[in-house]
């Protein structure tokens, strides 16, 4: 019993091996950052240019932490953060896609 009164110091907050995950804890940061800036400009018909190319980034950057994650923890916030992205994407393809209205008028 005196492993469970052990305070965990080392690792990440994502990390439930207690090893530091770096790499992985980036890319769920920035998946989710663009997950969230996806779905909330993707609400602005006039935003889609950002919606539809940040969602892009972030489809990619959550489908590669998804490859190289190790914990439950990391996936599940990388799936949410996919989740959004992908959502911010198609509305942004819905509403002028990635270069709507910038080639070819």
């Amino acid at each position: 019993m005196a492993q469970a009164l052990r305070p965990n110091t080392a690792g990440s907050l994502f990390a439930t091996d207690g090893k530091p995950h770096p790499l992985q804890d980036t890319l769920l940061a920035v998946t989710l950052v663009l997950g969230v800036t996806a779905f909330v400009t993707a609400l602005f018909h006039n935003l889609h240019l950002l919606s539809s190319w940040t969602g892009l980034v972030g489809i990619f950057t959550g489908a590669y932490g998804q490859w190289v994650s190790e914990t439950t923890r990391e996936r599940f916030g990388l799936i949410l953060g996919l989740g959004a992205s992908a959502v911010g994407f198609f509305l942004g393809m819905a509403h002028g896609g990635l270069f709507g209205g910038v080639i070819g008028g």
